[in-house]
């Protein structure tokens, strides 16, 4: 190539995209925010003084415990350690995030035990998180509100849950005739079991056992002819699905269909239905003794069966359950995923879980407890026209209309918060235009504004929001706009506490 020939022009260094993360929430997850969390965060407070008034004290566990803490306590006795999600610390131990709060209860006992007041009485609430798959409104992170009595073995600790329970339901606004908590027991149902003829040495004992006690639960839902048809062969749903029976024969079918078809309107002679069925059988009749002893401990404190039922069409589907179980069912009617009425149904529940402690310590420790739901109850309030309970105090925001005045202003607000008042100055640097804009997208009930000759005049002017978008629909020209107030006044700031409480009471 000679001296005067071209030279090739340099191609320009391929700029490098900037990577940008995608922002999205990860599947089954959520964000909460505005009045959603406020309804939760007051449920919370409302129910955790409940549980305080029964003498329950605060415990917090770890979001992880090592899995084999969960062990087979997990829905899925076949997959122990499938359904949570876990990860293998740098000891080479797996850690799994807690699937509920009572496996998590069952390891604090077992290492505090010898420093614990027994009985020990606790609450606890957090989140719990599920490795399954989500659905609308089902969630993989979810909230639950607990309370546990462990070292009890007697059935007033069982009978006190079911009031503590039914007590909370009354104490969020659910009035009575609207929520019932259901009550059979677990030894009940394996005395039934025995009594038609079910062995529990056969190879699949355990399966048609759970498939029974399935079925069993879904007699509010199904009604009898679908109980009956789950005891059979099976069951063919509305979109072609066959759930395969317990392939019960008609006369173990009938003793079932008589268990669930015992009404639960009268304690009474609800133990006496049940009674005729399993009487004769060691555990039935245990299970008997046990409801009668709890049925008597209502009578006697004034919970009728309109707030605590014995309903023996209740099963749990836990396990690890071994006596007395209860289940939280909203009865007022809601439409369901299919739009049509049905009961809004369980809210939470529980039961005596005399085993699970077991696993760590070698001995058996008596527990029982509850666990409510808080994100189904909260979409049952809003049902009901409860949420509005949880609204925050009316909020005033202070305007910055010259940033000198800043310190000034914020003493002003110091003086509101000090009043009880719920107040803010505004932070950001905008016009006036931009800041009402953004007092009315906070919820903001009054605006307080400060210019130059009010300053001056040592008063304010005081904006109600509320009544302006009142008064705003009910103009029709501008003319009677701009002759209006506009739902605004000045007042000295003397008295402008009295006049923001006169306004706000």
């Amino acid at each position: 190539m000679t001296e005067n020939s071209e030279q090739p022009p340099k191609r320009k260094a391929k700029k490098q995209k900037k990577f940008k993360p995608k922002a999205r929430t990860p599947r089954g997850f959520r964000d909460m925010a505005g009045a959603e969390l406020q309804l939760q965060n007051h449920m919370l407070q409302t129910i955790s003084r409940v549980y305080e008034a029964y003498g329950f004290a605060a415990l917090d566990t770890s979001a992880f415990e090592y899995a084999d803490a969960l062990g087979k306590f997990l829905p899925d006795d076949d997959r122990p350690n499938e359904g949570v999600f876990a990860l293998e610390d740098d000891d080479g131990q797996w850690m799994s995030l807690r699937y509920d709060l009572t496996a998590p209860l069952a390891r604090h006992v077992a290492e505090h035990y010898d420093s614990l007041p027994k009985p020990l009485r606790r609450y606890q609430f957090g989140p719990v998180w599920r490795n399954e798959k989500p659905g609308p409104g089902r969630y993989r992170q979810f909230l639950q509100i607990d309370a546990d009595t462990v070292g009890a073995t007697n059935q007033a600790a069982d009978a006190e849950i079911c009031m503590m329970a039914a007590d909370c339901m009354e104490a969020l606004g659910i009035e009575r005739g609207d929520y019932l908590v259901r009550i059979n027991n677990r030894k009940i149902m394996d005395g039934l079991l025995e009594t038609i003829g079910l062995d529990p040495q056969a190879e699949d004992f355990n399966s048609r056992r759970l498939t029974i006690l399935r079925a069993m639960d879904k007699h509010d839902r199904l009604g009898l002819d679908g109980v009956t048809a789950l005891l059979g062969e099976g069951r063919k749903d509305e979109s072609g699905d066959f759930t395969k029976g317990a392939g019960l024969d008609a006369a173990q079918i009938d003793k079932v269909a008589q268990m669930v078809s015992i009404s639960a309107n009268d304690r009474t002679s609800a133990l006496a239905g049940m009674a005729a069925l399993v009487k004769d059988t060691e555990s039935g009749k245990q299970g008997l003794d046990e409801l009668a002893e709890m049925a008597a401990l209502f009578t006697k404190l004034g919970y009728q069966a309109d707030r605590l039922a014995i309903d023996p069409s209740v099963v749990r589907g836990l396990g690890y359950y071994t006596g007395p179980v209860y289940e939280i069912e909203l009865t007022f009617e809601a439409e369901d995923e299919d739009g049509e009425l049905a009961r809004f149904g369980s809210v939470g529940g529980g039961g005596r879980y005399n085993d699970l402690v077991k696993r760590f310590k070698g001995v058996e420790i008596p527990a029982t407890g509850v666990s409510i739901g808080v994100s189904r109850l909260a979409a049952a309030l809003t049902l009901l026209g409860k949420g509005d309970a949880a609204k925050p105090a009316p909020l005033v925001v202070v305007t910055v209309m010259d940033k000198e005045t800043r310190p000034d202003l914020m003493a002003l607000v110091a003086d509101l918060r000090a009043a009880g008042l719920r107040a803010e100055i505004y932070m950001g640097d905008s016009a006036m235009r931009a800041q009402l804009r953004y007092a009315d997208a906070r919820g903001a009930r009054l605006v307080v504004i400060e210019g130059e000759d009010e300053r001056a005049a040592g008063v304010v002017t005081l904006k109600d929001l509320e009544l302006g978008a009142e008064k705003s629909a009910e103009i029709e020209d501008n003319a009677e706009w701009r002759a209006s107030e506009h739902a605004q006044k000045q007042v000295k700031k003397a008295d402008l506490v009295a006049e923001i409480q006169k306004i706000i009471s």
